[in-house]
């Protein structure tokens, strides 16, 4: 392998082998043999003279492309379309006058770009369930697990561990929703000609419009579509390419936050992602246990949500029926998009399969807030012994402000319950105001959430798609 030239870190380090295949050469140009191959049969069957051994000379040599006289016939002509058509012609000579016949370059390139898309998406989707089904059993495991939640990343009422992942987890869902609409409204472009009228086929078949008519539905069944799109120009509008990144974006939006998630509560402590026993912190800090997986999603995934803006403006800018200012930055836009949404699910298939929980720190931090969390049951339980409400909420505030004092200015731990008990306002004793301390009874139904949560969203998703669960992933880095 040459290391003088550029190598993309999506071929290199991010994306899985099954990814980079969908935009490889091989997977471009034998599409485009089947489309020609589709074609040609269509014809045949609509009535053209188009024969059976031409037809078998076509498919004689779908998959062994000759590569070397394509090149060479591009230099010389500069069309990747007609150069392809020439070197199937090198292998076809029987074939070769009806190779392309009445199509224009889109019908290879778009149809082309139609289908890498919708079997990208399918590896997305398959991957997607499968870190949803991976968040339902951490969900499920820690389901009860009380932990402090955060709402301005200050301490709040507590929640569960498991609670906080069906947060991530319905996100994810939502993308899966999307994805699964944007996947089965995808159409093909047909074949439709140059401006998109259909004007070579109307000569072609010397002006027959039913059988005109046929033509496109008999294409996309032969390609494994329902349909194409009803009406075009010379492309498929680019707008499909805006609705297709905007589920990637999409994504990696949910994988983001779910990531920036992690990397906080590794640095509490309280979660932490896989670190494996030869791995390397930091070249200078031996002890550091860096969340690089999760900094990584979150790197990967602005690139991602920045990238759809691409496919959005080149849709918006294209001139009436056909303008080339799209190609060279779709060819860059869509199968980056798709690399690098592939290495970001990877990567969170890895995190959450081996995330480590610390329950003791986390009980330690939710203990160390917890006496302010349950000031309000305090206060009843004091109510209930003989006391004035109204005083009692001035008393407790006063006493809330002490304690917190003595853990920000004086480094004390925080003796909120010892502040209470010595107060005879409350009626209490420290035994009886510990005994409120059980965190379980400040995560309202956290639990039940999470039950109802997997059983009646999560569940229908993962048995519809459970030929898909099972995925192990292998990082390259």
């Amino acid at each position: 392998m040459s290391n003088d030239r550029y190598v993309s870190p999506l071929s290199e380090r991010y994306a899985s082998r099954e990814m980079q295949y969908i935009f490889s050469p091989d997977m471009k140009f034998k599409t485009w043999r089947k489309l020609w191959i589709a074609l040609a049969e269509t014809e045949k069957e609509l009535g053209l003279p188009i024969t059976d051994e031409q037809i078998e000379e076509l498919k004689a040599h779908a998959e062994d492309i000759n590569y070397d006289v394509a090149k060479a016939r591009e230099k010389e002509v500069r069309h990747d379309v007609m150069s392809h058509v020439y070197a199937y012609g090198v292998q076809c000579p029987k074939a070769k006058g009806i190779i392309h016949l009445g199509a224009t370059s889109c019908y290879v390139g778009d149809n082309t770009d139609i289908i890498i898309m919708a079997e990208a998406l399918k590896v997305v989707r398959k991957k997607l369930v499968n870190v949803i089904a991976e968040l339902a059993g951490f969900a499920e495991k820690y389901k009860d697990l009380p932990t402090l939640a955060f709402t301005h990343f200050q301490p709040a009422q507590p929640t569960t561990v498991g609670k906080r992942a069906t947060l991530w987890m319905q996100e994810f869902m939502m993308d899966y929703e999307d994805l699964e609409y944007v996947l089965g409204s995808l159409k093909l472009l047909g074949s439709k000609g140059t401006t998109g009228t259909q004007a070579s086929f109307l000569e072609l078949f010397e002006g027959d419009q039913e059988t005109i008519d046929k033509i496109d539905p008999m294409i996309a069944e032969k390609m494994g579509f329902k349909a194409c799109y009803p009406v075009s120009g010379q492309t498929y509008s680019r707008k499909v390419d805006t609705r297709v990144l905007n589920i990637l974006a999409g994504i990696a939006a949910s994988a983001h936050k779910m990531s920036n998630d992690i990397r906080l509560l590794q640095h509490l402590k309280e979660i932490e992602e896989p670190f494996e026993k030869s791995q390397i912190g930091s070249s200078a800090m031996a002890y550091k246990r860096n969340p690089m997986r999760s900094e990584r999603i979150a790197s990967l995934s602005r690139y991602v949500m920045i990238d759809a803006l691409n496919p959005a403006i080149t849709s918006a800018t294209q001139w009436f029926e056909r303008t080339l200012d799209d190609s060279a930055n779709k060819r860059l836009s869509v199968a980056e998009g798709f690399l690098t949404i592939d290495g970001i699910l990877d990567l969170c298939l890895n995190v959450v399969d081996g995330l480590v929980v610390y329950p003791k720190v986390i009980e330690k931090r939710l203990r160390s807030e917890l006496p302010f969390m349950a000031t309000e049951n305090i206060m009843m339980d004091a109510v209930k012994a003989g006391g004035d409400r109204q005083e009692l909420h001035e008393r407790i505030r006063e006493l809330s402000m002490e304690a917190g004092r003595n853990v920000k200015e004086k480094g004390l731990e925080n003796n909120l319950l010892e502040l209470i008990a010595a107060d005879d306002a409350f009626n209490l004793t420290l035994e009886e105001l510990e005994a409120t301390m059980d965190p379980a009874k400040y995560t309202g139904r956290a639990k039940e959430q999470v039950d109802a949560f997997l059983k009646q969203e999560v569940a229908p998703i993962l048995e519809a798609n459970k030929e898909l669960l099972g995925v192990k992933v292998e990082l390259f880095v």
